[in-house]
């Protein structure tokens, strides 16, 4: 069949995207059903957005890699629910409302409702009656509800202890907000404060969250090293010293207890508790009180990295190590962090490079304990660093002689023997701290009772509703607290005078389950309907940016084991697949974002070129997982391809129900009509292959390659012209 082009014909984007957008409104195109067939539904779900602003090309590159998907399963026959929310607590939010002199509630409200059209506008098929805000009470309930069946359980408690401090958010940052020593939102410096905090006990899942990584086949390598490598388990021994002079346990972990009989001192970082038993008298307590602050100014990446400068101060105190009965010097040196076991450790200076450092800049004594072989010995007069490595131990009465694993075990287990030791597995994940010196957040639902102590709120008083104030900007304190008629309550327990908790949740807590309450959005008698979201889940496909690795994509995952013990789902991950896209940057190379002023509105792409342009140019400029360099030149090509080649073919089309399963044989084609079946053939089997893999790019590459091979004028059967025709709009739709 023959076909005049048509390439000259106005491609008027804007009528064509209004007709369609309405008629997927009016049929509910997107809307997913309750209870899905198990076997056959597709749960496609993006990171929801921080509604401190309307969204940029860094957000539209993400949803429309899910929106491609989520469409393209549809075309498959799925069940697919694809809903849409706002993380829309926490410091951006806030800060962006005070930059601005507006109440962080109205910013917020106003925020979701341009954004939301901003992502009808560009096309995005969500599910909109499933869409969750974190920052109604609707929502917040729920988060509140977890945070007191934690606390129930133990798992969430309050301590006295050093924390991150962002003296320019005035509030508490989770380990995970700290960034090279800098808050991740301001890059200011994180200083040390001591304070009592709120914590979630998410240690106690550590092994859990460790082992099940290898239990996630469909996420990225990188980041599953990265999760192990936070988490960080090591094996090893708790060696019980004993400060001189005193009954005072000072337990050490180590990883080498093969090593004990080299510790000639042991470092205590200035944070750790037992400083203040130690009773420092005379001029060592001057000193040690003037290091701790000069040392607590630093960040915990410098006190860490491995350089010839660490410094110190003796206490003037020494332990006694039970193996040997040694007297230990007791220093406070910077390159120990409080996090770190019981926050002190031995120090072998003949085998650790940072201890020997230490050493020789302090002439503290330096003991070889381990020989690399039974033929090699060490000399310490040549020596001009630690020897690490495993090896011979010596200098170590009746452990000489034994080497690798089997002396670490028989050290150990003598410990244990004499019950002064004992075999330890230590984590270098901590509690999650929590709380939050801010307003705009969860409150957190606790009533403090100078009789009855930490009351949880009942669950009929649920949500604590955070009140609408004036004054909500930061203190260094929880504005809440001068709120005196939402501070001063009444004890549920004892029908005292209490008063409540002022301070509010990390907003990563809101964030950590939201993907479950998208099933039953807006149910008010229960967190969720059990039997919708196991229906559901898991996310079969969840796309995010690699930042989030070690922080919300953990924290997700222990709010899901946690609510699998307490019953309510059937599934201890959340998402089976993870996608890690990459940053969309600007022509200098610059990553996009709000706080850098250097972001571009999809909306003024969309309205200068149309919604297909710019999914098409976002999709073809780089794989899904690299950066892309946003600019002008990213557009013009595929632009002339879609106007000048899509669409004149679809324009020219004579809109006819070709049967699209019909599968051709040879003898009923011409030579040049049976080359291009062959090649449309080639091409559907190479865009599926791409979309399961999320290789947008090389889908569009075989369509264009097919697309130059099509030649109408060469195609005399009506119905493979349509075939090909419509299977060109089809693998072009998503």
């Amino acid at each position: 069949m023959a076909i005049e082009g048509k390439a000259n014909q106005i491609y008027d984007f804007k009528a064509i995207e209004k007709k369609w957008q309405e008629k997927w409104d009016s049929d509910q195109l997107f809307k997913a059903p309750d209870n899905p067939d198990p076997d056959n539904k597709f749960y496609m779900l993006e990171m929801f957005a921080y509604p401190s602003g309307d969204i940029h090309m860094g957000h539209f590159r993400n949803y429309i890699i899910g929106d491609a998907v989520a469409r393209q399963q549809m075309m498959k026959g799925k069940d697919v629910l694809h809903p849409f929310g706002w993380d829309a607590f926490g410091l951006p939010a806030e800060n962006a409302a005070i930059k601005r002199n507006i109440h962080p509630h109205d910013w917020t409200k106003n925020n979701v409702e341009v954004s939301r059209n901003t992502l009808k506008s560009v096309g995005i098929g969500y599910d909109w009656s499933r869409e969750v805000t974190t920052c109604y009470p609707d929502y917040y309930k729920w988060t509140q509800w977890i945070f007191i069946q934690m606390f129930k359980k133990g798992l969430a408690y309050r301590k006295r202890g050093f924390v991150n401090w962002c003296p320019n958010d005035k509030t508490v940052l989770a380990n995970e907000q700290v960034k090279n020593g800098k808050c991740e939102r301001c890059d200011t410096d994180v200083e040390k404060k001591d304070q009592i905090q709120w914590y979630l006990k998410i240690t106690d899942y550590a092994d859990r969250l460790l082992d099940d990584i290898d239990k996630l086949e469909n996420w990225p390598d990188n980041l599953k090293t990265m999760q192990r490598e936070w988490i960080g388990r090591s094996y090893g021994a708790e060696i019980d010293f004993i400060i001189e002079d005193s009954n005072e346990k000072l337990p050490i972990f180590t990883t080498r207890p093969d090593t004990i009989f080299g510790v000639t001192f042991m470092a205590i970082a200035p944070e750790a508790e037992i400083l203040d038993r130690l009773n420092i008298e005379g001029g060592y307590k001057d000193k040690v009180e003037e290091y701790k602050k000069k040392a607590m100014a630093l960040s915990d990446i410098e006190r860490s990295a491995v350089t010839d400068d660490k410094d110190g101060v003796f206490t003037g105190k020494y332990a006694i190590n039970p193996y040997n009965g040694e007297k230990i010097q007791l220093w406070v040196a910077d390159y120990v962090l409080a996090g770190y076991g019981t926050g002190a450790v031995m120090a072998v200076p003949a085998h650790d490079s940072r201890d020997f450092a230490f050493a020789k800049k302090y002439d503290i004594p330096i003991k070889i304990v381990i020989h690399p072989d039974k033929q090699t010995k060490l000399d310490l007069a040549e020596m001009e660093d630690a020897y690490t490595d495993y090896g011979v131990m010596v200098n170590s009465d009746q452990f000489d002689g034994l080497t690798g694993k089997d002396a670490i075990k028989k050290v150990t287990d003598y410990a244990e023997s004499k019950k002064f030791g004992r075999h330890k597995i230590n984590f270098k994940l901590k509690d999650w701290s929590i709380s939050r010196q801010r307003y705009w957040g969860c409150p957190i639902p606790i009533i403090n009772c100078e009789k009855c102590g930490q009351v949880a709120v009942e669950d009929n008083d649920l949500p604590v509703l955070l009140p609408k104030v004036k004054d909500f900007k930061p203190k260094g304190r929880s504005p809440l607290a001068d709120v005196d008629d939402y501070i001063n309550v009444i004890c549920p327990k004892c029908g005292g005078k209490a008063k409540r908790d002022p301070d509010t949740m990390d907003t990563f807590s809101c964030s950590s389950w939201y993907f479950l309450r998208y099933v039953d959005a807006h149910n008010d008698k229960q967190i969720f309907d059990s039997e919708k979201v196991n229906n559901w889940h898991p996310v079969d496909l969840y796309v995010g940016g690699i930042t989030h690795a070690t922080g919300h994509l953990i924290y997700f995952r222990f709010f899901t084991k946690f609510l699998y013990d307490l019953g309510l789902l059937n599934f201890e991950e959340p998402a089976n697949r993870m996608f890690n896209h990459g940053m969309v940057c600007d022509s200098k190379g610059d990553v996009m974002s709000k706080s850098k002023g250097n972001v571009v509105s999809p909306m003024d792409l969309m309205n200068e070129r149309g919604v297909d342009i710019s999914r098409l140019a976002m999709f073809f400029t780089a794989p899904s997982e690299k950066e892309v360099i946003w600019s002008e030149d990213s557009i013009t090509g595929v632009e002339k391809f879609a106007v000048n080649k899509v669409f004149p073919i679809y324009a020219n089309y004579r809109k006819s129900s070709p049967d699209l399963k019909h599968y051709f044989k040879k003898s009923e084609l011409n030579n040049s009509e049976w080359d291009i079946y062959i090649k449309l053939n080639q091409t559907v089997k190479k865009v599926n292959e791409s979309f399961d893999s999320l290789q947008f790019n090389t889908a569009i590459s075989a369509v264009m390659e097919l697309v130059r091979d099509y030649k109408p004028n060469n195609i005399k059967n009506v119905n493979l012209n349509d075939q090909i025709v419509l299977k060109i709009i089809q693998m072009m739709a998503p």
